[in-house]
């Protein structure tokens, strides 16, 4: 009789195991578009010197694997690994310093940090850990918002009225290589459904404002043989966009990698071309995935 019952509840256990095993939380796709195990694709990123992690914002899964890459291209990478990340204005590099360093403490860091995404604790505050164990550098990319906004505001001539000191904080190749005809901006009107406002070079510039100051503090800190992991939300490197079009143009010849996060509709609906070029390797997640609070 014993026998029978531990029969009844292997098989039990097999079937939910199974059914478990048929709704995944996320699988990874190489962009040919079959399945690719994780290691095999962390070696391959690995031989990059720079990989830009596209994340959705709130989505576990791509905060979850962010920490788990982490963690192993250190052990392949050691100290030449450093981090990136959009969630961090370049104003707040000392802050973020001297807190990596261990001379301030966190509640003190926090709201010195005013910019700081709600859901840091959560989502950001692991990788920022990991690093002020292990003695990495983390970068501070992206351009205060405050100057972001006055170039939504007045496109370009923003520039005229800002300090070299202000200067300094925005990526200075903007004027020379911004081009709105790129598929990054140019796009940005479609995905208005025809109603394209009348500031919208504005808008495209202080995008590209803030995917160029990504590029240029990210290439300001990368020394040769360095690995920059690079941590934006994905429309900043989809497709070759954004920051990644951006090095390309500063400074050609590195080897650059991306991966991105789409949900598994979104994915569905790609085309085999989207599918190739949007990126490296592709996160496909749930679509009812439980979000984080931003």
């Amino acid at each position: 009789m014993k026998r029978f019952k531990l029969i009844g509840f292997l098989l039990i256990s097999f079937v939910s195991l199974t059914t478990a095993q048929n709704k995944p939380a996320y699988q990874l796709f190489k962009n040919n578009g079959k399945v690719v195990k994780y290691d095999k694709m962390i070696k391959d990123l690995a031989k990059g010197d720079m990989v830009f992690f596209g994340e959705y914002h709130t989505n576990p899964i791509s905060h979850w694997l962010q920490f788990e890459m982490s963690k192993s291209f250190f052990e392949i990478k050691g100290n030449k690994l450093f981090f990136g990340a959009e969630m961090f204005e370049n104003g707040n590099q000392l802050v973020l310093d001297e807190y990596l360093k261990g001379l301030y403490p966190e509640k003190k860091m926090i709201p010195e940090i005013t910019q700081m995404w709600g859901n840091y604790k959560t989502d950001y505050k692991p990788l920022v850990e990991y690093a002020k164990e292990n003695n990495l550098r983390f970068i501070a990319t992206n351009i205060p918002r405050r100057y972001a906004a006055m170039i939504n505001e007045k496109g370009m001539d923003a520039l005229k009225e800002l300090s070299p000191e202000a200067l300094a904080m925005i990526g200075p190749d903007l004027e020379k290589y911004f081009d709105p005809t790129v598929k990054a901006y140019a796009e940005m009107g479609d995905k208005m459904g025809g109603h394209i406002p009348p500031n919208m070079l504005n808008i495209q510039t202080a995008q590209a404002a803030k995917d160029a100051t990504m590029a240029h503090f990210s290439l300001k800190n990368f020394n040769s043989g360095d690995f920059l992991f690079h941590f934006e939300g994905s429309y900043h490197s989809n497709y070759k966009q954004g920051i990644i079009w951006w090095i390309n143009k500063i400074q050609p010849g590195l080897i650059i990698k991306s991966i991105t996060t789409v949900m598994k509709s979104e994915w569905n609906d790609m085309t085999d071309e989207e599918k190739t070029t949007i990126a490296n390797y592709i996160i496909v997640v749930a679509d009812n995935m439980t979000q984080t609070k931003r």
